[in-house]
């Protein structure tokens, strides 16, 4: 254990040591943010007992968790293996490669790109037939990314577009798009985090499941969270409440 508590400076060993409970960590550029949650999950394994499995850990990018990953083994070997550990969207296609079919799609779901997007963009607008010059697939795909960035639903859109000529026509796009997706037993990049959300909203059990499951629960770079990540992790860690938050307030507003 001593190993892990080395060359930690007081408020870095503050963090790690303080594991119950929530705990936010404002640290600038170079501060040894990640040295904090590395060092954090070691201290959870070695001195806390608690097992990898129940250690979740989540980064922004899959480069970031991978290199959490390696310097966490250099410090309790093997049992790194066993955190989950990486991005919201990888850990929200986890859940929903065992679950997706509470909300009617298989298991094997494909998941579009923004050219699968566009492309099926086009066909809707095409099907409906609006004009694609004066709404083009990217404005289009735009305006539904920030829709489901917001959690709103089609119905839900389609009720703050009224009144909006513009908006109204996206509406309908929105829902025919959302309709063509599941007949592809296909989802995009933005419905993975809203997905997930919709199954624990919706399924209890299954929520409690994960929220028991981990007992400690880490979130990096935490001031470029939005709406729909920051209500992942709150259903997430609403049973142990076990939650450590880390990021830089000169980046983004906390």
């Amino acid at each position: 254990m001593q190993e892990i508590l080395n060359g930690l400076n007081n408020k870095q060993y503050e963090a790690v040591i303080n594991t119950e409970g929530p705990v936010l960590v404002i640290a600038g550029a170079g501060s040894g943010k990640t040295k904090v949650l590395t060092h954090k999950i070691a201290y959870l394994i070695q001195e806390k007992k608690a097992l990898p499995w129940n250690i979740l850990a989540i980064t922004f990018t899959n480069k970031a968790a991978n290199e959490m990953k390696e310097r966490i083994a250099t410090l309790v070997g093997e049992d790194a293996k066993d955190i989950w550990m990486g991005t919201y969207h990888s850990i929200c296609v986890r859940i929903l490669r065992k679950h997706i079919d509470k909300i009617g799609f298989d298991s094997s779901f494909i998941i579009f790109d923004t050219s699968d997007q566009k492309a099926l963009i086009k066909k809707c607008l095409k099907e409906l037939q609006i004009d694609d010059k004066q709404f083009s697939e990217k404005q289009v795909q735009s305006e539904i990314s920030n829709a489901k960035n917001d959690m709103l639903e089609p119905d839900q859109y389609a009720v703050k577009a009224h009144g909006d000529f513009r908006r109204e026509k996206i509406a309908t796009v929105y829902e025919l798009y959302q309709k063509r997706l599941k007949e592809n037993n296909a989802i995009d990049f933005d419905d993975i985090i809203n997905f997930t959300i919709k199954i624990f909203g919706e399924n209890p059990e299954i929520l409690n499941y994960y929220s028991s499951k981990f007992k400690y629960i880490l979130v990096d770079e935490y001031q470029d969270t939005n709406k729909s990540q920051f209500t992942l992790v709150k259903m997430l860690a609403e049973v142990n409440g076990n939650i450590t938050v880390v990021g830089d307030n000169d980046q983004r507003n906390l």
